[in-house]
């Protein structure tokens, strides 16, 4: 698992402002978003916490894939995200 340089982040408001609920006290930290994989990973850092309610868009700069997460600007947004090398995975034989 790598820090990845080669992923943009992109914060997306909502319009919607301030989140109205509390959040999960689980997470007082934020938390760590790491989608399963059995491949290489690269690791996006999310700036914390997130503005107000909205979305944060990651692209990666080699394969283009993108993901959204949400994020509402309380302490149980996330603060990173890990995901599969697509590169990798289309390079792999069937």
């Amino acid at each position: 698992m790598s820090e990845s340089k080669m992923m943009t982040v992109r914060f997306v408001a909502s319009g919607r402002g301030k989140a109205q609920c509390a959040p999960d006290p689980a997470y007082p930290h934020g938390i760590e978003v790491k989608l399963p994989s059995n491949v290489q990973t690269c690791t996006a850092r999310l700036p914390y916490p997130a503005p107000e309610c909205g979305h944060f868009l990651v692209k990666c700069l080699i394969c283009a894939s993108s993901l959204a997460l949400t994020a509402a600007g309380r302490p149980d947004d996330p603060v990173s995200v890990t995901v599969p090398c697509n590169i990798i995975e289309a390079e792999r034989p069937s």
